[in-house]
């Protein structure tokens, strides 16, 4: 027998669905129309902007960046075409470092502010402090029941990508 969310567990799922669908595509949206990046590549150029050297071994961005390896490859190529990243292959490895370019971290200095703003007028300035701060025990405690529940490699699939073999 299915044991059904209570009304008040569904309206919060609810609520996070519309939250983790509309608030991307809304970012996107903004980054794209002002600063030819999307949300993603934003947030990876971000994640090296606050490494030691601006640098980290693919593995370590992708944890950082919640991503597959695959998919985080795959923007870091985009990226590195566009002089914004450049991808260094560890010798004796099958592994690689990215490192944000001067070119990347001024795109990001550029695209910081519009992207600031957004992220306020989306999310915070409709809270109070109260409730600003009711979303860090909140959120890092269904992160925590995600990471405890489910494997790294499964938390960052795309919901559509194929199950892997085990």
């Amino acid at each position: 027998m299915t044991d059904w969310l209570k009304p008040e567990q569904q309206r919060a799922w609810r609520a996070i669905i519309a939250l983790s669908m509309r608030l991307p595509a809304a970012l996107d949206t903004q980054l794209q129309r002002d600063s030819d990046i999307t949300h993603f590549e934003y947030f990876v150029l971000a994640v090296l902007s606050e490494a030691p050297e601006r640098r980290l071994r693919h593995s370590e961005l992708a944890e950082r960046a919640n991503a597959s390896l695959s998919r985080l490859s795959h923007v870091v190529g985009k990226l590195e075409k566009r002089g914004l990243v450049e991808r260094i292959t560890i010798t004796g490895t099958r592994g690689s470092t990215a490192v944000l370019t001067d070119a990347g971290h001024a795109k990001l200095v550029d695209a910081a502010p519009g992207h600031v703003d957004t992220v306020r007028t989306l999310l915070f300035d409709g809270l109070d402090d109260a409730q600003v701060a009711q979303l860090i025990p909140l959120g890092e405690a269904m992160i925590d029941q995600l990471d405890r529940t489910i494997t790294p490699a499964e938390s960052r699939r795309p919901p559509s990508a194929p199950e892997e073999p085990r």
